[in-house]
């Protein structure tokens, strides 16, 4: 007897205005759903991936694109590879007590050959991270050759189905145009002080003007935008059939498994039945506010949390699972994968959320609270430095700080989504974002910031960084932070005076770039019941639905794309593989 027998569910008599039929149902369109619907197409299954949005790629669509995947066959191409036991002991010493050594064993076995099938049977392409570090410099750390980055993609193979793809972030491009990290950044910073930056971005610039022209939008696809560009080309190229505009709103539960799922369309209510299962890959619930009161501590205390992942993701997959006897972990390090945002007014009278990954390691720039002194190092990773806002906000305070730079920092770096020179920052100013005096006492007035403790914090951050030091929070001294800054700048890449007025400040709020916390699944993407521990037949979960693998801890960037196309691959091997059971026991009953 499946294990969901054991429960009573509610069957709601929904009105049906269509019904379809397909082998494979997917529900939600990030790398997790779009991996498992190109490799259930890829072994002949006819699939399904609906979309609640109007356009496809999620979280996933306005990511940077990263996966953590050490072993890659980029990696061993180059003669990098690696005794699985090192990434094993480090993921050891970052996880504690939260390290699963079957999922985690089966990730990294299983990741390297997810890569291998993409780039060989597919139109998905990555290329190799040699020099990213991992988060923390601690045993089994490696400093490159175990991140990957999915390679720029040309829009214009899209076709007409280029207006599918769910754009970046605007405040994150350049005039609509997505800016990779590494060797694109860094072209673009020094378009003024190289002239082969200029003549690069020159090009790249008047090739974008001219997709507006033409087409309205950039074509120049970057980072997660590539990801997604590059498996729904795969996706289309499999035959997978899109539905936009389809809200799922229950499971369709019968005998002892399930069997499709009722969506809410524009036409009306639709029943699309899948022969061999459903997978839930709806991105979590980053804007789920009952569920985030319920884990995140924060919220329960009365700090609003601002998340840059899509505003569809309210935890609809969740919330479906849960409805045949699912459960939600509760017991993760952290439920968020935290990232410092700052709220962007738009002209449409709406906030933005712009992920501030960047621009915090590099040089002549600090953060502080309204105390105006300075609580950590700026430069960590976007996870410790939501952290430690936390931890350095007193209890019923709201937890916030400001980045602060001076005038040359903002004009060769930006700050958020204030762009570099030679782009124009009175806009921001003017509505507020960003906050510019010409004294240090006076952008404390603006901001609230305790002003002669500012002051203070300034003079003596001031006074070792003009020899590339940092006493008080060590900055630079790992290899993770050193990426991080300028390697033009010495002697410390992440270390320079604040000193050269007008002085600039953003305000930062907690946020995340999705959810940790999900849906409880065995090693083959199984939801299992929350009573037997058995799998839910019929019932898959990827990505952010599917609860991290990492136990609510971020020890690299990439530990979300990574798991979610891996864990997605795996699905879809085993649907492929339930086809084939079902046709021979077919085929045998036959005889």
């Amino acid at each position: 007897m499946n294990a969901s027998t054991q429960h009573d569910f509610t069957v709601t008599q929904t009105p049906i205005h269509h019904e379809q039929q397909c082998d494979v149902l997917v529900i939600g369109s990030g790398a997790g759903g779009l991996s498992t619907a190109v490799t259930a197409a890829a072994q002949g299954l006819d699939v399904i991936v609906a979309e609640k949005a109007t356009v496809f790629g999620g979280t996933t669509a306005v990511s940077g694109g990263w996966l953590w995947i050490p072993n890659t066959p980029h990696a061993q191409q180059a003669g990098q590879a690696e005794p699985i036991e090192i990434p094993k002991q480090y993921l050891k010493n970052v996880l504690g007590d939260q390290y699963d050594e079957q999922k985690i064993h089966t990730y990294l076995t299983k990741a390297p050959e997810m890569v291998d099938f993409f780039e060989k049977s597919t139109d998905v392409k990555f290329n190799i991270g040699a020099a990213v570090p991992d988060f923390f410099n601690i045993e089994g750390s490696r400093v490159g050759w175990r991140s990957i980055v999915a390679a720029p993609f040309d829009g214009r193979d899209l076709g007409s189905n280029l207006h599918l793809l769910k754009p970046a972030i605007p405040e994150t491009m350049v005039w609509g145009m997505g800016i990779a990290s590494g060797a694109d950044m860094k072209h673009f910073i020094n378009t003024f002080n190289a002239f082969s930056s200029f003549i690069y971005a020159t090009k790249r610039v008047l090739r974008h003007f001219m997709d507006l022209l033409l087409r309205h939008r950039s074509t120049q696809i970057v980072n997660g935008n590539a990801l997604v560009a590059r498996l729904l080309k795969s996706a289309l190229s499999r035959k997978v059939k899109l539905y936009p505009n389809h809200a799922a709103t229950e499971l369709v539960y019968e005998q002892d498994r399930v069997v499709g799922a009722i969506f809410k369309t524009p036409e009306g209510c639709v029943k699309i039945l899948a022969k061999h299962g459903v997978v839930l890959a709806t991105g979590g619930f980053p804007h789920d506010e009952k569920r985030k009161q319920q884990l995140f501590e924060h919220v329960a205390q009365g700090t609003p949390h601002y998340s840059a992942a899509p505003e569809t993701n309210t935890g609809d997959g969740l919330k479906l699972a849960e409805s045949v006897g699912a459960s939600v972990s509760q017991d993760l390090a952290w439920s968020g994968a935290w990232a410092p945002v700052s709220l962007m007014p738009r002209l449409d009278g709406t906030l933005g959320r712009f992920p501030h990954l960047v621009e915090r390691g590099k040089p002549g720039l600090i953060a502080v609270l309204k105390n105006g002194k300075r609580f950590t190092n700026e430069g960590d990773s976007y996870p410790v430095f939501v952290k430690a806002m936390f931890k350095n906000t007193a209890k019923g305070e709201l937890a916030r700080c400001w980045l602060i730079c001076d005038h040359k920092f903002i004009r060769r770096y930006g700050l958020g989504a204030v762009k570099p020179f030679p782009i124009s920052m009175q806009p921001w100013i003017d509505n507020g974002y960003l906050k510019s005096a010409n004294s240090i006492e006076a952008l404390a007035e603006q901001c609230g910031i305790q002003a002669d403790v500012f002051k203070d914090t300034v003079t003596i951050y001031n006074s070792y960084a003009k020899n590339g030091s940092d006493p008080e929070f060590n900055r630079g001294t790992t290899p993770y932070q050193k990426a991080q800054g300028d390697a033009d700048h010495q002697p410390n890449p992440c270390i320079a005076p604040i000193a050269q007025a007008p002085f600039y400040a953003v305000e930062i709020v907690p946020g995340s770039l999705g959810t940790f916390a999900g849906l409880q699944t065995d090693t083959e993407s199984r939801v299992l019941d929350k009573n037997t521990q058995q799998p839910i037949q019929g019932l898959y979960a990827v990505g952010n639905d599917m609860n991290s693998i990492m136990g609510g801890q971020y020890p690299s960037g990439g530990i979300t794309l990574g798991p979610a196309m891996t864990f997605g691959f795996i699905a879809g091997q085993h649907l492929g593989q339930h086809a084939k059971l079902n046709a021979h026991s077919q085929n045998m009953d036959g005889k």
